[in-house]
């Protein structure tokens, strides 16, 4: 196991975290954020993976999900972001929170591991004002990344033009590439299919 000065990354980079789960999981049929794939809430497992390394952490969630996580730390989706898909969590994020950094985790990575984050943590070079994961596709991951508030009025001017893709923002501003160790960390459960096979995969795993 990596081990690294957390503590260093947490200080240099004052982060918050983002657990967002405020997706309409459609293809789903059934909210992400309370599968379970280690008898706990994927929503809380992300807030546990999170909590080490960063200052607070927030669940990211839409206004129909708020009583499901009363009890926790909630950015609720704000009214003039409703319906832009992702993005809206970040935007309400860094309106609620304007000085801070967020580093990112969607509810629907069930492979995501503490070593991955910490190890992509410390690989954002200095002066970078975005990071995220990238996949074999060719393709970021922006509910695995990290958004520095230097980023913020960048992700502002793209809204305002009706531009809502943070693929689309990653590529634009160049933002760092992260490749981690093992795919395995970015595969993303949206189907009921999906499920299935990663309980089966994960039941496999535990049994040996």
């Amino acid at each position: 196991m990596i081990k690294l000065d957390v503590t260093f990354i947490v200080r240099t980079m004052a982060l918050y975290g983002l657990a967002v789960c405020g997706g309409k999981s459609l293809r789903m049929g059934t909210d992400k954020s309370q599968l379970q794939y280690f008898d706990i809430p994927q929503a809380d497992r992300v807030v546990i993976l999170l909590s080490p390394i960063c200052t607070e952490v927030f669940l990211s969630c839409n206004p129909t999900q708020a009583a499901i996580f009363e009890n926790n730390k909630i950015i609720t989706d704000l009214p003039e972001y409703e319906d832009i898909g992702p993005m809206a969590a970040l935007l309400s994020a860094f309106k609620t929170y304007p000085n801070a950094d967020f580093l990112v985790a969607g509810c629907d990575y069930p492979f995501l591991t503490p070593d991955a984050l910490t190890e992509f943590l410390s690989s954002i070079q200095t002066g970078s004002i975005a990071a995220a994961f990238y996949n074999a596709d060719g393709k970021y991951e922006p509910l695995l990344a990290w958004y520095a508030k230097e980023a913020a009025p960048l992700l502002f001017e793209r809204f305002e033009r009706g531009h809502h893709s943070l693929q689309h923002f990653l590529r634009e501003i160049h933002a760092e590439k992260y490749i981690p160790k093992s795919e395995k960390v970015m595969i993303s459960v949206d189907t009921p299919e999906v499920y299935d096979q990663v309980k089966a995969a994960l039941n496999v795993h535990i049994e040996k």
